[in-house]
């Protein structure tokens, strides 16, 4: 097991679902959500600041957009070494192949695979683990 938790950043604007996707997130001792957001705006800066091993983004946020923060990974060159999973209640075609297009590793839709998140994140550390 990992002496250090990854650091989980959640990037989501409804306080029950951050919530939960944290206690999902922090069961396992694997992970600990070490920042969170609701605006892209907030997201930014906290990125700039700190460094995370991945990053859960909605797309809806209360200012601003997922999609936005995306982008300023991508070109900040920060995907490269962080995970990142777009958890969305707007999973279409068209958002998932924008979302991928900057740089998602993943794209899910909330209502039906929630519980994907934490088997990625699983893999992940099982991978990062065997390093």
């Amino acid at each position: 097991m990992a002496s250090t938790p990854l650091r989980i950043f959640l990037l989501e604007d409804s306080a029950v679902i951050r919530e939960s996707l944290a206690e999902a997130i922090n069961a396992s001792g694997l992970f600990i959500v070490a920042g969170t957001a609701d605006t892209a705006r907030d997201a930014v800066a906290l990125l700039k600041e700190q460094a995370f091993d991945a990053i859960i983004v909605d797309l809806q946020l209360r200012q601003g957009s997922g999609i936005e923060v995306l982008t300023y990974l991508q070109e900040a060159g920060l995907l490269r070494r962080m995970l990142s999973i777009v958890l969305t209640n707007y999973a279409l075609p068209a958002l998932r192949q924008r979302c991928l297009d900057c740089g998602a590793g993943y794209f899910f839709d909330k209502s039906l695979e929630f519980d994907r998140v934490i088997e990625v994140l699983d893999e992940f550390a099982d991978h990062r683990l065997d390093r």
